[in-house]
């Protein structure tokens, strides 16, 4: 590993669920895996965009845990997330990637704009509520990651993606101000955490 991940975190990666990823996730991320392969081959840049309605929660998430796996694996990876409606990065995900281990900066605003990360040695990953074809993301070339099914049922087609995956989580939304919160939070980000590590994990065996 190039960067010298914070402890606590590493402690959180340790017990990502990967061996619970059932049979059906895992084809799913062997197909992406095969994608990324390929593009490594071919030297071209890994770009993933990971899409939920309003980018508050599963996508920041996604993007986070996949960023995060691709440096841990030393893979060079540009992973972004985006929604259909602007809100904001949800406080409840925000405190459960803290719980993890992640550090992350906030800058004030309605949509505030949050700098995570990982290691000190790492540059922020940027997080803020957006939609999918904000400046700031990919408009070419990249992989569209559908991660919750309202938007992957409402959103046929999105424009510049090379390839797209269906690969939706449950929303822990369901779970807001009740005793479970912060619970099924935790849960959802190690879920998706254990999947992403496993995609990169996949990637990084490969044979060349």
């Amino acid at each position: 590993m190039k960067n010298t991940f914070y402890s606590p975190l590493l402690q959180t990666i340790a017990s990502l669920p990967v061996s619970s990823i059932t049979s059906e996730r895992k084809d799913l991320l062997e197909e992406m895996a095969q994608y990324l392969r390929e593009k490594l081959r071919t030297g071209q840049e890994i770009r993933f965009n990971f899409i939920c309605t309003h980018n508050s929660r599963r996508s920041q998430f996604s993007q986070i845990w996949a960023q995060t796996a691709a440096a841990y694996y030393g893979i060079e990876a540009f992973c972004y997330s985006g929604g259909v409606e602007v809100t904001a990065f949800n406080p409840r995900a925000i405190a459960a990637i803290q719980r993890d281990g992640f550090k992350v900066v906030q800058k004030e605003g309605e949509n505030p704009i949050y700098f995570v990360l990982f290691s000190d040695d790492s540059e922020p990953i940027v997080t803020f509520s957006k939609v999918y074809d904000d400046p700031i993301n990919a408009t070419k070339d990249f992989a569209a990651v559908m991660t919750c099914d309202h938007a992957d049922e409402n959103c046929p087609f999105i424009p510049g993606a090379e390839k797209r995956f269906p690969l939706r989580f449950e929303d822990p939304k369901a779970f807001d101000d009740s005793p479970q919160e912060e619970q099924m939070y935790t849960e959802r980000s190690h879920q998706i955490g254990a999947e992403l590590f496993f995609l990169f994990e996949r990637v990084s065996n490969l044979p060349a």
